[in-house]
């Protein structure tokens, strides 16, 4: 018996069918908060079936290294897509295929020990959430994102540059923080306004939040022998924006549409550049000047 769930991510239904009577949604248990009965139509449908295997291997566009795990990708004569997610130890945990615009895929998770089963499924989802959604103006972003004063704040950077730190600063001497998600939040351009959205990926922090936030500013965050801020023109922001999502520059439609988004989010929101220590100077002058307290 197929057993369905449907989760509102950033305001986008997605509909996961299991087919096996040993996956279910425990594989998923940071979608808990996004649990949704509407009914609307679907951003995508997913069928997780373990008995699922490719018919044919389509042709290689390449083995990507997404921060330690190695995702291999394949594209077949229609377009579709095939994919390999491995995990840190390049042992395959699951399989992935899916059609030209991401809106239906199968899954076969094909890990045996629980950790990874939920690793590969979690890994499937983000990468279909991050596609389908790009002809909708939002972004699956690279980043730690602090609300304050009812607006968000997404600290962005290469791992290990100190997002997290920087967040926790904040949380500890900014009044009135709360952390949004660390990892991986939902951007989204909406009649002229940028949002960014909890998500069910917040990497090794446990923040699966459903809430939404009018974004105050983005930070490019450098490590620095001292703490120094200032305001990114277009180009700079658009430089620092476009590595910090999930997007896939040889499919010339999706990368297209993250493009004219990540030029939408530029036009109505302040990028900086913070090149700082990780002390409490830093949180300070990062907030007096994204938030105007100067």
């Amino acid at each position: 018996m197929v057993r369905t769930f449907k989760y509102n991510i950033a305001g986008h239904l997605c509909e996961i069918n299991f087919y096996d009577s040993y996956n279910d949604e425990s594989l998923i248990p940071s979608f808990a908060p996004f649990v949704s009965i509407e009914q609307k139509p679907l951003l995508f449908r997913m069928e997780v079936d373990d008995k699922f295997r490719w018919n044919i291997q389509g042709d290689e566009v390449g083995q990507f290294d997404c921060g330690g795990n190695n995702f291999g990708v394949y594209r077949l004569s229609d377009g579709s897509y095939q994919f390999e997610i491995q995990n840190p130890r390049c042992e395959l945990c699951c399989l992935m295929q899916t059609n030209t615009d991401f809106s239906e895929c199968k899954v076969a998770i094909v890990a045996e020990n629980m950790p990874d089963r939920i690793f590969g499924l979690n890994n499937a989802l983000m990468l279909v959430y991050a596609f389908a959604s790009a002809p909708l103006r939002t972004l699956l972003v690279h980043a730690s994102v602090i609300r304050n004063q009812d607006k968000g704040y997404l600290f962005l950077g290469k791992s290990g540059t100190g997002k997290s730190t920087h967040t926790k600063l904040w949380l500890s001497h900014i009044p009135d923080s709360d952390l949004m998600n660390d990892d991986n939040p939902v951007v989204r351009v909406i009649d002229g306004k940028v949002f960014v959205y909890g998500s069910p990926w917040s990497g090794k922090t446990p923040c699966y939040r459903n809430i939404v936030a009018p974004i105050g500013a983005f930070v490019q965050l450098q490590q620095k022998p001292e703490n120094v801020i200032r305001r990114l023109n277009v180009l700079e922001s658009f430089s620092y924006l476009l590595p910090s999502i999930s997007t896939m520059k040889w499919d010339k439609r999706i990368y297209t549409e993250n493009c004219d988004t990540i030029a939408d989010v530029i036009k109505f929101t302040p990028i900086f550049h913070l090149g700082c220590l990780p002390n409490e100077e830093a949180a300070n002058l990062s907030y007096q000047t994204v938030s105007d307290k100067k």
